[in-house]
């Protein structure tokens, strides 16, 4: 209201509800357990829970998450593969069978998504079928397989050691669907909202997280690094994006509550850069 109670000619335009959900990961609750990030999900207010299999037994039990799931009313929106390297003996040691028991896990579940990293340079074989193998997948399962960007490893005297096979950049490659994760781009010195760009309509996930830079992947707070977290989900907001937008953060070192303020944080720092004025 003006002086003399008029109000100020025109309107304001309205804010948008964003398309795309935000789940958490249960890898940001590390190192509390699957069941604690279900209930911090639902607590907290976010859309769903990304599960990282892992050697957490109940994440890859589907059984166990359903009941989770349907307990807190707070669905599985996607899977992430156990392709790393702390999980090299979850669900054997054949890559394939790791992937096809993450599909098996989506479908069970609901989910629409897996994620999974490129192979590693030492798995030869698995990575010579790579691109053809996640193809053929894709296309018999119904599922979404979302290559994530990962980064050059640093050696000694900072020289870098590819470590992924074809890359650790998924935009040159031939895949579908790709998830580009923020503290990755950090690590990597990529441009995210070149990626963004040069992805469209390939990016299918974020992992929403930040770094400054440093050789080791760091998965912040969004906004507390230099990545342009804001201008990226500003810009997916503004193109209509309708993947999902995870919150994968690094909260091992801090205590129960102040991880709870994090994750708060986190969700509140995507809901407001996700929402658009029409």
């Amino acid at each position: 209201m003006v002086a003399g109670g008029r109000r100020r000619a025109g309107r304001s335009k309205p804010v948008e509800v964003p398309r795309a959900q935000v789940g958490l990961s249960t890898a940001s609750v590390y190192p509390e357990n699957c069941a604690t990030a279900f209930e911090m999900a639902a607590r907290l207010g976010y859309d769903g829970v990304e599960v990282m299999v892992w050697t957490d037994p109940v994440t890859r039990e589907a059984g166990a998450l359903r009941t989770l799931a349907d307990h807190h009313g707070t669905p599985v929106l996607s899977v992430h593969a156990p392709t790393l390297l702390v999980t090299q003996r979850v669900w054997g040691t054949d890559p394939w069978e790791k992937v096809d028991r993450s599909i098996q896990l989506a479908q069970d579940l609901g989910a629409d998504t897996v994620v999974l990293h490129p192979p590693f340079r030492w798995q030869r074989d698995y990575a010579r079928d790579f691109v053809d193998g996640v193809a053929l997948r894709e296309n018999d399962s119904g599922i979404r397989l979302a290559v994530e960007n990962m980064f050059p490893w640093r050696g000694p005297r900072s020289a870098e050691v590819e470590a992924y096979l074809p890359h650790w950049d998924p935009v040159p490659q031939p895949y579908d669907h790709v998830t580009l994760d923020l503290s990755h781009t950090a690590t990597a010195g990529c441009d995210a909202l070149a990626m963004v760009r040069d992805l469209g309509a390939r990016l299918a996930h974020l992992h929403l997280a930040d770094g400054v830079g440093s050789p080791r992947d760091e998965h912040l707070v969004p906004g507390r690094g230099t990545q342009p977290c804001s201008s990226v989900l500003e810009t997916l907001a503004a193109q209509g994006y309708s993947g999902h937008v995870v919150v994968e953060v690094a909260t091992r070192r801090v205590t129960h509550a102040q991880r709870e303020l994090d994750l708060a944080e986190a969700l509140a720092f995507a809901r407001l850069n996700l929402a658009t004025s029409g």
